[in-house]
């Protein structure tokens, strides 16, 4: 089940915790330019009502991201984009989804051959 806001979703049935998919979320769309330095984020109350998740959750990813620099707080306007991070070069946000399908492919003895040539159908699949 997948709940949505404007900017953020949600995966319940995931097995990460919710708060670390709305970091990844934030990653990735600073990385992909879809946020931009000064870009206002929605508030924790905005985010935690359109998701039904508790504020505390989303309040922990905002200050998680904020810690790492790629937020910052801004008083009587909320979380901002920072100006002048250096996000994550988009094939870097990658590396956790292809070292987890690394393990699976190993756990099912497939040689490296076989899986590069399904992720490439794959990638020609969802152009």
């Amino acid at each position: 089940m997948t709940h949505t806001s404007s900017l953020f979703s949600i995966a319940t049935g995931s097995s990460d915790p919710i708060y670390r998919q709305l970091i990844e979320q934030v990653r990735r769309l600073i990385a992909a330019g879809a946020l931009k330095p000064g870009d206002v984020l929605p508030s924790v109350r905005d985010v935690a009502v359109a998701l039904a998740v508790n504020p505390m959750t989303v309040s922990k990813a905002y200050n998680m991201l904020e810690t790492e620099g790629l937020l910052s707080r801004a008083r009587g306007v909320g979380m901002l984009v920072a100006e002048g991070n250096k996000p994550q070069g988009r094939e870097n946000l990658l590396i956790p989804t292809l070292e987890r399908a690394a393990v699976e492919a190993r756990q099912l003895e497939l040689d490296s051959q076989t899986v590069i040539a399904l992720f490439t159908k794959i990638l020609g699949e969802t152009k």
